[in-house]
């Protein structure tokens, strides 16, 4: 998701990229911390189930969300010519989604092991479509702007659709993860604690990631 021409702020994007990779460094340590020291850890295979759906926000906040707004500033944080740079865009976008199927895996596999109903919260509702949507999009611009690739005037006319869609769907996953913190925060009946510190500063902090990635894409390029 890359537009090709930015609007001159007067400022480099150099401080937003910095600040959002210094937020991913934070949620990462944030969710870790959760998971492995307040929820007992994670297994794909336990007697112990809430393991097996811990694996879903470790790899949907971690894996989906942060390489996911990695890819999105790829544009603006690879110091390469354009067409490496569009090769970390398409990986990392590509690990992201790999990462999306097998969190959405994981939980549905706990609901199925734990014998609860599947899809019936707004926040599974937002993070079927999103998952859907990222990879939908994800496949249609690998077949039209990559391989084999439209014509370069098609392709011209496709790339601010690509970007807006882009942008949609990143949002979309945040409001996933927000959704999702808030949900677990409630089913777990969490007050004044320090997991329950944590997991609000966790949502706090994906949302400021979010916003640093919208202001490094805004921003003009620091080279």
């Amino acid at each position: 998701m890359a537009p090709k021409r930015s609007y001159n702020y007067g400022m480099s994007s150099f401080p937003a990229s910095m600040f959002a990779h210094l937020l991913a460094i934070a949620i990462t340590t944030l969710v870790l911390v959760w998971l492995l020291h307040f929820r007992e850890g994670l297994a794909f295979k336990s007697a112990n189930k809430p393991k097996i759906f811990n694996v879903h926000p470790l790899l949907m906040v971690i894996g989906f969300v942060l390489i996911s707004g990695q890819a999105i500033m790829a544009y603006k944080t690879v110091r390469a010519r354009r067409n490496i740079q569009k090769i970390f865009h398409l990986v990392l976008h590509f690990i992201a989604l790999a990462a999306g199927i097998v969190g959405i895996y994981a939980v549905f596999k706990y609901h199925h092991e734990s014998g609860l109903p599947d899809v019936y919260t707004l926040h599974s509702w937002l993070g079927i479509s999103t998952i859907s949507l990222f990879g939908l999009q994800w496949l249609f611009s690998f077949i039209s702007l990559w391989f084999p690739g439209a014509k370069p005037s098609a392709r011209d006319r496709l790339i601010p659709w690509h970007a807006l869609f882009g942008a949609v769907i990143f949002f979309m996953a945040i409001l996933s993860a927000e959704t999702g913190l808030v949900e677990r925060f409630i089913f777990l009946s969490l007050r004044r604690s320090q997991e329950a510190l944590i997991v609000n500063f966790t949502g706090l902090l994906i949302l400021l990631f979010a916003i640093s990635v919208g202001f490094t894409l805004l921003l003009q390029r620091p080279y």
